[in-house]
């Protein structure tokens, strides 16, 4: 399989050059998801050896993991791969590169074992964010591109556009906007059926510069975990394990999701929800910062980045801002306030309908 695009060089170095900063020496684990990522694979693993780095492929795919979930007892769902648990521990870097497939092969798997299966992954993802210098990145492809309603040639040139950026002005840009938001204490979200209120007391706010996802494009924090009150509604599906989660509406007490909805796969909704103790209460709230990201895709990695939305996610929480939930979950929703609704930081509104004030 061979791809000539020189576009896949181009970010295979920024992913080594600037994502993770990999350096002579480095143990890098390359996790190469579909066959269909196998370009930028190739790319990255040669600069990586041209970094003096030692790169290592593993592969996984979606249709392996249908098979363990429709075939598979308890135990095995339950299992948390040894392999890929000693390969965070062996890597300096992680490179996961991960292509979209049919939206709708997990289809017939129930809630609960896809909920199992989850929680084994979130266990090496929370060891990946922990151990190693990372970068999550969803590599585009036919699948991709009629997921997200384009063509195939419309989707590589809105892909390469948002991840072949100038990340060193994004940084930038980023920067002022966390310096901004730097010691503020409070947030609140009113849009459509929409009315949420968070602390961020003694929080940090990071930037997301494509350091951790490609494309990058999010400064967000973590709220305190029993600070969140109020309700919130999803104009767009969340997304999870390849299936949409229409009209999601969360209320909030204390911290906690009390009450939860969805017009579309809401036994999923719910079998999320009680994961783990810590899968009803946020462990993310950011801002979309990336310009060249203005529709959605039906995917996580790029939908967050949209520039002029908000997103929460449910469950775990990054230690670097300070919070403390744990939990296998770390689900992101989109919030589009672009067309109604604004967010207030201590009372001053620093997002009104997609445009920022700072």
């Amino acid at each position: 399989m061979m791809d000539t695009d020189n576009r896949w060089q181009q970010l295979a170095e920024v992913l080594l050059q600037h994502s993770t900063e990999t350096k002579k020496g480095d143990r890098v684990l390359i996790i190469m998801r579909e066959i269909d990522t196998f370009p930028l694979a190739r790319s990255v693993y040669r600069e990586a050896v041209k970094a003096g780095a030692f790169p290592q492929v593993v592969f996984n795919s979606c249709y392996l993991e249908r098979d363990l979930m429709a075939r598979g007892t308890k135990e095995q769902l339950d299992w948390i791969p040894e392999l890929y648990a000693w390969a965070m521990e062996w890597a300096d870097v992680c490179v996961d590169l991960r292509a979209a497939v049919n939206p709708f092969e997990f289809e017939g798997i129930t809630p609960q074992v896809l909920s199992a299966h989850k929680r084994s992954e979130g266990r090496i993802s929370a060891l990946r964010t922990e151990k190693t210098r990372w970068v999550l990145i969803r590599v585009p492809n036919a699948s991709f591109a009629q997921q997200a309603g384009r063509s195939l040639e419309d989707t590589m040139e809105f892909f390469f556009q948002a991840t072949l950026l100038d990340w060193k002005r994004e940084s930038e840009k980023y920067s002022r906007f966390q310096a901004a938001l730097a010691g503020t204490e409070t947030v609140r979200i009113v849009g459509t059926e929409t009315d949420l209120s968070f602390s961020t007391k003694g929080r940090k706010y990071l930037i997301d510069d494509g350091r951790i996802n490609m494309p990058g494009g999010e400064v967000y924090t973590a709220p305190l975990e029993d600070s969140t009150e109020g309700v919130i509604y999803f104009e767009h599906p969340g997304v999870y394990g390849g299936l949409l989660i229409r009209d999601i509406r969360l209320e909030f007490r204390g911290g906690e999701v009390v009450k939860a909805g969805a017009s579309e796969n809401e036994g999923l909704l719910h079998e999320l929800l009680d994961m783990d103790a810590g899968a009803r209460r946020l462990g993310e709230f950011g801002f979309g910062t990336n310009p060249k990201i203005t529709s959605f895709s039906n995917d996580i990695l790029l939908d967050e980045k949209i520039y002029g939305t908000v997103h929460i996610a449910l469950g775990r929480a990054y230690k670097a801002c300070g919070g403390i939930n744990e939990s296998a979950l770390h689900w992101d929703i989109i919030k589009d306030l672009r067309s109604t609704g604004h967010v207030l930081v201590d009372g001053e509104r620093v997002l009104d309908k997609g445009r920022y004030s700072t």
